[in-house]
């Protein structure tokens, strides 16, 4: 059995892929990780049939792939991991970025014992309140800057982006807030991110108890420059999940930049992880 093994769970509108460069510089510090897709992502992932085409027709109106997904299935595809993990690793690391905290705090409330140590990189505390919208709408989020939605999501059943957009403010918008300190010539990161992010992500209900998940240790790594997840609504949750579990109160960490350092410094964040994994 490896000693210690890090799971990585991507945020809304992301997958594992984004996690290589971070996987890789940890890998350097001796320390193995596996990062999974949650249902409705990855390159299995379902797209709107116009979202490829030219003019992408539809993409305001089209029923989307995902809209049936629940927060309990995000759960159990999640547990089912951590558990294949448990299986060879005497000690699990699972960190989760941004919308991914939900899915990560309630695998944890579910089965503690899969899980030693929980880092949330930026990412959603449901301590306090159970829905990430509930964040999203605090008045110290206010100065977020909000990714642009294509359609209604609750008559297309997602959330749905364009990173593919024709229109340059739109994709500015999109880097800003996931990656205002990646260079604006470098335009790969459009093709990696998903159009479309279940319902149950941002709205789906994460409730924790002080018992089960409050026991496991946790970490947050906060993100100084983040734009997406302001560091005001980043200490919003941290103060609050400590109220919730008072008895094991977060540590916390800080970084520079915005809201995806696994892509901008990843070595930095390896470093941090790296700290973490082998306490």
């Amino acid at each position: 059995m490896n000693q210690t093994t890090t799971v990585f769970v991507h945020g809304a509108w992301h997958s594992s892929l984004h996690w290589a460069a971070t996987q890789r510089a940890l890998a350097a510090h001796g320390v193995p990780s596996v990062a999974v897709d949650l249902p409705g992502h990855g390159l299995t992932a379902p797209v709107p049939s116009g979202y490829l085409r030219p003019g992408q027709p539809g993409l305001a109106t089209e029923p989307s792939g995902v809209a049936q997904l629940t927060a309990e299935q995000l759960v159990d595809a999640l547990v089912a991991d951590l558990a294949e993990v448990r299986r060879r690793s005497a000690r699990v690391v699972l960190v989760a970025h941004s919308a991914g905290g939900g899915p990560a705090s309630a695998a944890a409330e579910r089965h503690p014992d899969l899980v030693d140590h929980l880092v949330y990189l930026s990412a959603f505390v449901p301590g306090g309140r159970p829905r990430f919208v509930e964040y999203v709408a605090a008045e110290e989020n206010a100065d977020a800057v909000q990714v642009p939605r294509n359609g209604d999501p609750e008559a297309i059943g997602a959330f749905r982006i364009n990173p593919l957009s024709p229109d340059p403010e739109e994709v500015a918008t999109i880097r800003r807030a996931f990656l205002n300190d990646w260079p604006a010539d470098r335009p790969g990161w459009r093709l990696s991110l998903h159009p479309d992010e279940p319902l149950a992500s941002l709205t789906g209900e994460y409730r924790l108890t002080a018992r089960r998940w409050g026991r496991v240790p946790r970490s947050y790594i906060r993100l100084t420059g983040d734009l997406a997840l302001p560091p005001a609504t980043q200490d919003l949750m941290i103060a609050e999940a400590d109220r919730a579990a008072p008895d094991s109160p977060c540590t916390v960490f800080s970084l520079p930049g915005g809201h995806s350092p696994f892509l901008t410094r990843p070595k930095q964040l390896a470093g941090v992880l790296a700290g973490i994994a082998k306490v």
